[in-house]
């Protein structure tokens, strides 16, 4: 379940309330993209300090100015390229999975979702691809590539 500024990890409340905004959003992409909390965590809350230490004043506005549906919500609008960038160069794979197929992007821990059909993956990558203006890898079953484009 993602955070918002109601529900968030108590390592993040003596933090001041735009680097906590900044932190949530950080750690919200990056459960999202399959890090587990106990890693999200201390990596987003250093990232946002960085990230304060070196934004200007109209992007400390629009992290102050950011609703907790905003926070919650992971489609991948310019507050999600903000959030973790080097993630979002990456592209999404189309794995074999003991459930099916997985949809995850490289570097990821977890996969983002599993879908029982390839065609339901391939789909999904190619939507997140698309946001990310990145491209879809997809692979054989014995995890050879079978596909490379980008979106």
């Amino acid at each position: 379940m993602p955070w918002d500024t109601e529900d968030y990890p108590s390592s993040l409340k003596n933090l001041d309330e735009v680097v906590r905004k900044k932190a949530i959003d950080i750690a919200n992409a990056m459960l999202d993209e399959g890090y587990e909390e106990g890693r999200a965590i201390p990596i987003a809350i250093e990232q946002a300090k960085e990230w304060r230490d070196n934004a200007g004043e109209k992007e400390l506005r629009e992290v102050k100015e950011i609703s907790d549906k905003a926070l919650r919500s992971r489609d991948a609008d310019q507050n999600d390229r903000d959030a973790r960038p080097e993630l979002m160069e990456k592209g999404e794979h189309v794995l074999p999975h003991e459930n099916g197929w997985a949809v995850k992007a490289e570097d990821a821990e977890k996969p983002s979702n599993v879908f029982e059909r390839k065609q339901e993956a391939v789909h999904r990558a190619e939507e997140i691809a698309e946001n990310k203006e990145t491209q879809v890898i997809i692979h054989k079953k014995d995890g050879s590539i079978q596909d490379k484009y980008s979106i």
